[in-house]
């Protein structure tokens, strides 16, 4: 009663079943109720009989709705064998076997798009990994092209009307200077006697300062002239600036300052320690822009 009430196929079939032996008990009254009917009369109707059942199943299904598991295939099977007892062994292994096929060709298209899915997930990694690879390329070439610059800077600097540009944005330039080996020579000086002992950042920082007022139409226009201006630079007054020898971070700051590595903006003009400078005049009429070690930028 459980299999009749879970699965309505199960109930149309038993009723259709029902349905079957009432007319054949209306059709032969006397010879079923004597056991009497021919051998070929019963073979025609059992194979009657066996021919509704296949044909009826699916259509019961499709109709409900109704998948047939393994349960209602079990159930049904039984029904068909004890309906036909005369069936041979290889029509009702037919009889299975038809479900058989009709439940995985019901399973097949699930499998289809597993695998589909599979493809697809597989594809897209390797997408993924092709373009990981082409960025990892992309990002180490830039970086050799870095690192090749800044131990061979330009000899040749760009300059808009408000920044140093890069050598590829030499097309948007306003004007270019030459850098001499003294140009060079100067710089690396000036960073080494202005932040001996400040951080790699801090020496960047200090040769951006001076390249940002070579640019600019309120200094000279020459990195000597910038350098030596009047009371500007405060080793170069005390005489520290021609005892000096640069070092390699202060070498490496200024190629890397020419190259368009900028620690500070390109309106930063002025810098000063607020533990040794004297005069805060800077300080008080600038505005402040960036704090590196112990150097405070303003522009």
């Amino acid at each position: 009663m459980l299999i009749f009430k879970q699965n309505r196929c199960i109930a149309l079939l038993v009723g259709v079943i029902l349905v079957c032996f009432s007319a054949i008990s209306l059709l032969y009254p006397g010879q079923v109720t004597e056991g009497k009917l021919q051998k070929v009369q019963l073979v025609k109707l059992q194979s009657v009989g066996r021919a509704s059942v296949l044909a009826l199943v699916p259509h019961v299904a499709l109709s409900s709705g109704t998948k047939i598991n393994s349960t209602v295939h079990s159930s049904l099977t039984n029904i068909a064998v004890h309906l036909s007892p005369a069936w041979k062994p290889e029509q009702r292994t037919e009889w299975v076997s038809r479900h058989q096929l009709a439940q995985a060709a019901t399973a097949q298209p699930a499998s289809v798009h597993v695998k589909a899915a599979v493809v697809t997930t597989s594809l897209a990694a390797q997408k993924v990994q092709k373009q990981t690879a082409i960025a990892t390329k992309v990002k180490q070439a830039v970086v050799k092209k870095a690192v090749i610059t800044q131990q061979h800077p330009p000899a040749i600097l760009f300059f808009s009307r408000t920044k140093l540009l890069s050598q590829d944005q030499q097309s948007q330039a306003t004007w270019k200077y030459a850098v001499s080996e003294e140009d060079l020579l100067l710089l690396q000086k000036i960073v080494m006697a202005e932040a001996e002992g400040e951080p790699y950042q801090g020496k960047v920082a200090v040769a951006n300062v001076v390249l940002n007022r070579l640019r600019s139409a309120n200094f000279p226009d020459t990195i000597y002239k910038v350098i030596f201006q009047k009371s500007q630079f405060s080793p170069v007054a005390n005489g520290r600036f021609e005892r000096v020898t640069p070092n390699g971070d202060s070498i490496k700051a200024v190629n890397a300052a020419l190259s368009g590595v900028k620690e500070v903006t390109d309106d930063t003009y002025f810098f000063l320690s607020l533990k040794l400078a004297q005069d805060l005049t800077v300080k008080n009429s600038r505005e402040y822009a960036k704090t590196i070690g112990d150097h405070t930028f303003y522009k």
